[in-house]
């Protein structure tokens, strides 16, 4: 579905990322684990096009997008919900989902999504008229996440979406993580939580200065002793 090939990315005379190859496929729970500054963020926003690469080639559903346009991106259905939240603070809860579906044509199929993200979070659905910078920070995140899925991705590119929020919290978003893959949207989750990412993840791959250092099944790197030592805090 995604296939990421020699990717390089420089800050100036900085080398964020080092040449790096990873892939997602259809289906599955993908996370990008690794200590601050390893490169994670930065690999999201070179996938979406948000920053410029140095070099290196992006593949998404067969069609080369290494030189598409950030906005042209999202009509193909790679969506990122990007570190922070960043919803829009002085518009409502409905205006930020609306803003969501803004490529979007199909006013029924609109309609039908806003009501999904609304069981999916009851309590955006309380809060549908109240601004969004008055909300909690758990809110902000799920309506960050409720407003990407009105894009209708076929990928959803989560960037630390625990950041900030209260242990209850943390497992409630991670269960809606899950809830969203099995009703079929891949996931590629980059997340400083290395534990409640590989638990919940089918792959994964690890980053440490802009180089991926070991990947491999979700469920063997959780019991690896060497990931166990430098993230998991065992």
């Amino acid at each position: 579905m995604l296939k990421v090939t020699d990717l390089t990315v420089h800050y100036g005379a900085i080398q964020a990322l080092r040449g790096i190859s990873f892939d997602v496929n259809e289906g599955e729970i993908i996370t990008l684990i690794g200590s601050n500054g390893a490169g994670k963020t930065t690999t999201l926003h070179s996938v979406s096009n948000i920053i410029k690469k140095t070099s290196g080639k992006v593949e998404f559903l067969g069609n080369d997008i290494t030189n598409v346009s950030a906005d042209s991106i999202v009509k193909t259905g790679l969506i990122q919900v990007p570190e922070g939240r960043r919803v829009f603070a002085n518009m409502s809860v409905k205006e930020n989902l609306e803003m969501g579906a803004y490529t979007r044509k199909d006013k029924a199929g609109i309609k039908t999504d806003m009501e999904k993200v609304y069981e999916l979070f009851p309590r955006l659905k309380e809060r549908i008229k109240q601004l969004s910078g008055t909300l909690s920070g758990g809110e902000q995140q799920m309506l960050a996440m409720g407003r990407a899925l009105m894009s209708n991705p076929k990928l959803l590119l989560l960037d630390e979406p625990s950041m900030g929020l209260a242990p209850i919290l943390v497992d409630e978003i991670f269960s809606i993580i899950q809830e969203i893959n099995k009703t079929g949207t891949t996931i590629l989750l980059v997340e400083q939580n290395a534990y409640k990412a590989l638990s919940i993840a089918d792959r994964a791959y690890i980053l440490e200065t802009g180089t991926i250092i070991k990947s491999g099944k979700a469920s063997d790197l959780i019991n690896d002793d060497t990931v166990k030592s430098a993230y998991l805090g065992g």
